[in-house]
């Protein structure tokens, strides 16, 4: 392998992505903060169509991955919205969001940028319809809304913002964005020019592979574009490459397993074949448009030159670049520094727990608003590096242990 190749590759992929990656991560915080999680749950409580509607349009925007959005479903679900609306929810949300569409279209182009939420809007509609239509609704526990309004001054929610954007959100997805640019560095080097053209006429069994390999993969939004537009440089379909972008964020093996803990088996076949298929569907659509020439959907010159060895980057996506690497680094540092600073509490009335299954910020804050509403509960703090959760106060084991399996994690008792 040539390293100079390689390294060069992984330069421009990433100068290519980091303006649009750092522009979309703000406009992520300013919704994280600047919108109550009580908004989605007044539009989503109707068991009727809209409901179902309303939560695919509400869900492409998110910054969600595949695991962050199932603690947030699961919130709905014990705000009594239809189980149509969840379905919808988990479907279209992890398939995209505001950060990824941006850096969609700086990679790929802007017809992939709008068939691509367009796919996950379309997809969550129709499986939460399916979900109304096939699955019976169950009475569900409510949980109270104790989150209320905050009354904090501007500076603070900018703060807030900005924590969000650029550390919580790249301590989530950083080592998996990190991941992918690597692969779709090595793809570019290592794979030989129109690999995938040796089976092109054999548009399905491409897909049909990318699925085998994104389905049970983790990957966010994010990271798997990178890796599509190096495999689509190699001769990979544009209809497989959609295919990696909507099955492999939407869906991997450890979120099947929880929503089917927490949603029951029926739900989640219909939640899983309804991604499976749809991104096939997709795939072929996209494939037999472009056959028609109705439009052109290969990587353009312009889109091309973040994948080639000779060209160089611009000075402000080489400052872009910088800063996104920067940020990178300092979250993963600190989240590994955190794994490994758990100590033995001293005071005894905390206790710390094992809880597994959490893989972002989102998990955390979902054990942790679980475990506040247990009576006993005086502060709590989890960690999803360090797959702890610190209990403050005489809350019984068991008590914790139903809160945190309530809302679909692990319980693994006193570290």
């Amino acid at each position: 392998m040539d390293l100079q190749s390689f390294f060069t590759s992984l330069l421009n992929v990433v100068c290519e992505m980091a303006p649009y990656l750092l522009l979309g991560f703000l406009i992520a915080g300013v919704l994280h903060v600047y919108v109550p999680q009580r908004f989605y749950a007044n539009y989503l409580s109707r068991k009727n169509r809209l409901s179902v509607l309303w939560a695919a349009l509400l869900g492409v925007p998110l910054p969600l991955c595949s695991c962050g959005v199932i603690p947030t479903a699961i919130g709905l679900r014990n705000e009594k919205a239809s189980k149509g609306a969840i379905a919808s929810f988990l479907i279209a949300t992890p398939q995209t969001g505001i950060d990824s569409i941006l850096a969609t279209f700086s990679l790929m182009g802007l017809g992939f940028a709008i068939i691509r939420p367009v796919a996950a809007l379309i997809t969550g509609v129709c499986g939460g319809l399916l979900v109304n239509r096939l699955v019976r609704e169950d009475e569900s526990s409510t949980v109270e809304d104790n989150c209320q309004l905050s009354t904090v001054n501007s500076q603070l929610k900018l703060f807030r913002v900005l924590k969000y954007a650029y550390y919580d959100m790249i301590r989530d997805i950083g080592l998996r964005l990190l991941i992918g640019l690597i692969v779709a560095a090595l793809i570019q080097v290592v794979v030989p020019d129109e690999f995938f053209l040796s089976f092109a006429d054999e548009p399905l069994l491409q897909m049909l592979v990318i699925l085998a390999i994104a389905v049970p993969m983790y990957i966010c939004s994010t990271g798997s574009i990178p890796v599509a537009a190096a495999l689509m440089m190699k001769g990979l379909s544009p209809g497989a490459a959609l295919v990696m972008l909507m099955a492999g964020p939407a869906v991997n093996l450890a979120s099947i397993l929880v929503v089917h803990k927490a949603m029951g088996r029926r739900f989640t076949s219909i939640y899983l074949m309804t991604i499976v298929v749809f991104a096939v569907l997709f795939g072929l659509l996209l494939n037999a448009a472009e056959q028609l020439s109705a439009f052109n959907f290969q990587l353009s010159t312009n889109n091309a030159c973040c994948m080639s060895a000779s060209a160089l980057p611009s000075p402000f996506k080489l400052v872009c670049a910088t800063v996104l690497t920067l940020l990178i680094v300092f979250a993963l540092m600190m989240k590994l520094f955190s794994k490994f600073t758990t100590k033995k509490p001293l005071d005894p009335d905390v206790t710390v727990y094992r809880v597994e299954d959490m893989h972002c910020s989102h998990c955390e804050a979902a054990v942790v608003r679980a475990v506040e509403e247990v009576p006993g509960v005086e502060n709590a703090k989890a960690s999803a590096s360090a797959n702890t959760l610190t209990i403050k106060g005489p809350a019984t084991e068991e008590a914790i242990r139903k809160a945190v399996e309530g809302v679909g994690y692990t319980f693994k008792g006193k570290v």
